[in-house]
């Protein structure tokens, strides 16, 4: 992962240093042991980067490193960067209109307590916050014995990330799902981070999530095992691992296929499609024809997929589905004054989402990659089906 991107991360880790020292440090004529002192962080940091970009797969098998050097980066490399900016856009001013005082600097200053204030908190309280997120969906389509039927949704897990320090968080997670003692409970992908190996503490945990009518689930583009250095065979058999665990747990998992829940003579068809991405960055496995071969048109079908992208792309276009549950996009995890920099990139990002009688709900998830959240707490969404 820091391979792709390690030549903007070393520039933006030097040059801020570099601007402070030939600016100030320099002009102020302090001593060699004091501009060396100054650069030990940035060099520190240059030499973290490039070891991890020397790590084959997508990040090293230790979240631990991982994780310190994100911190690290947020904590270092970005409040200087943004001092920089914040410097030299004062310097441009002071320039043009022939002042003194450099109040960017002050303003960078500043920026740099916010961002710290931002990363602390995200990185501990609000990443270890789970709040319950109450909608109705009303289709003229839903069976009447299903009206007032509730469903919990749940997403983005990646298991690997809580450690032992942080795993009373997944057990608050976990007590909250199951408090809400729903008739299903549907899991929309990302389970683990990496590889099956993170899942085996937790198994005990996520088998005790329970439903009147079970649990459904369906694969995120972490659960394919592509994020680590194997061969095809090794893959294969962490896919295969990670399917085995989860039906172990007591859940459905739907690839590409439907199932239904009855209720009397009446019934829903509930379809979970594979991972459907844009096939160059996330996987495009998703077959909807096969997913829903045999569903009759006038079914109330709720459909589980991953990528909330594959909606529009192809369920919308392509289906008569009435609601689709989708996760992926954790809002980036971030969100400030009710904007997430995920609305940059996704059209559906976080929350319900209609088209005429047809809608979308987008999990922002339970978990992440990251162990940070600001503005944007794990969610248990708990869903109320009413018949028109």
């Amino acid at each position: 992962m820091i391979a792709r991107i390690i030549l903007p991360i070393l520039i933006m880790t030097i040059v801020p240093f570099l601007y402070v020292d030939l600016r100030y440090l320099k002009r102020r004529s302090c001593s060699w042991q004091k501009r060396l002192l100054w650069w030990l962080p940035a060099i520190f940091m240059a030499v973290y980067s490039i070891s991890l970009s020397l790590i084959k797969g997508f990040a090293p098998s230790d979240t631990t490193v991982m994780n310190l050097y994100l911190f690290l980066l947020g904590f270092i490399v970005v409040p200087m960067f943004v001092f920089m900016l914040c410097s030299l856009a004062g310097l441009g001013i002071c320039r043009l209109f022939r002042k003194k005082r450099n109040y960017g600097n002050l303003i960078g200053l500043l920026l740099i307590f916010a961002l710290w204030y931002i990363l602390i908190y995200g990185s501990t309280i609000g990443f270890s916050k789970v709040v319950v997120r109450h909608i109705e969906f009303a289709s003229a389509d839903l069976p009447a014995s299903f009206d007032g039927y509730r469903i919990v949704h749940i997403s983005d897990l990646h298991v690997g990330t809580y450690d032992e320090s942080r795993s009373h968080i997944l057990q608050r997670a976990v007590d909250s799902i199951n408090a809400q003692h729903a008739d299903l409970v549907f899991f929309t992908g990302d389970l683990q981070n990496r590889e099956p190996q993170e899942l085996y503490p937790y198994t005990d945990l996520l088998s005790s999530i329970k439903a009147k009518d079970g649990v459904f689930s369906v694969m995120g583009n972490h659960d394919y095992a592509d994020y680590i250095k194997a061969d095809a065979v090794a893959k294969a058999a962490n896919l295969r691992e990670t399917q085995r665990l989860e039906r172990s747990f007591g859940w459905n998992l739907l690839v590409n296929e439907h199932s239904s829940v009855k209720r009397g003579s009446d019934s829903i068809v509930i379809a979970g499609m594979e991972n459907d991405g844009d096939g160059k960055h996330f996987p495009q496995k998703g077959d909807l024809a096969k997913t829903l071969a045999g569903v009759s048109d006038d079914a109330f079908t709720i459909m589980l997929e991953h990528d909330p992208t594959a909606w529009r792309r192809k369920i919308l276009p392509h289906s008569d589905v009435q609601l689709t549950l989708s996760g992926h996009t954790h809002a980036m995890q971030f969100s400030l004054f009710g904007w997430s920099p995920s609305t940059l990139v996704y059209s559906e990002w976080g929350g319900m989402f209609y088209e005429g009688a047809r809608a979308i709900n987008v999990s922002t998830g339970l978990g992440g990659f990251l162990p940070f959240r600001f503005g944007v707490p794990g969610e248990v969404v708990v869903i109320t089906l009413r018949a028109k």
